[in-house]
């Protein structure tokens, strides 16, 4: 049974990790992730003609706030993710009910990370912004990507855990 507590902190470090790369890059490079929130909110490479183009928001502020939204989101994210690693690892070797208890970081950092990479990129990005048109600005493969993932890794962290 303690291989199993292992994985899921290592499991749980591994996203953190993710996490934690995503934030390092949006922060050494804001210009080309802000350009991307750019074009998707401008919805200036989605089909010609398209109807969809009307919830287009061509407002440079929007642009940054939400940019800078997703980052806080990300960083959130990896830090809920980081907390429960920590809280795992110390309630590694405790009873069952201890462990179980040492999760709560972790569904609050799924439930982070569901609302940056579903609601944000699948939702609102692929769907209102009509990113899915888009061949140049479509992040949805990656933030499927990173939600299966995400929820792939709480799933198997949410299971009981019996007795050392």
């Amino acid at each position: 049974m303690m291989i199993e507590r292992r994985l899921k902190i290592f499991m749980t470090a591994g996203i953190a990790i993710l996490c934690a790369f995503i934030v390092a890059g949006n922060i050494q490079d804001p210009g080309s992730n802000l350009l991307f929130v750019q074009h998707v909110f401008s919805m200036d490479t989605i089909m010609p003609g398209s109807v969809l183009a009307s919830h287009a928001l061509p407002i440079p502020v929007l642009w940054r706030i939400a940019f800078w939204l997703i980052v806080l989101g990300e960083a959130a994210t990896g830090a809920l993710f980081a907390l429960g690693t920590v809280e795992l690892a110390r309630a590694r070797k405790q009873k069952a009910r201890d462990f179980q208890a040492a999760k709560r970081f972790v569904y609050t950092g799924a439930g982070c990370g569901f609302l940056v990479w579903f609601l944000a990129f699948l939702a609102v990005g692929g769907e209102w912004f009509a990113m899915w048109q888009s061949q140049v600005w479509n992040g949805q493969q990656a933030a499927f990507r990173i939600v299966a993932t995400v929820l792939l890794v709480l799933i198997f962290v949410a299971q009981p855990d019996a007795e050392l």
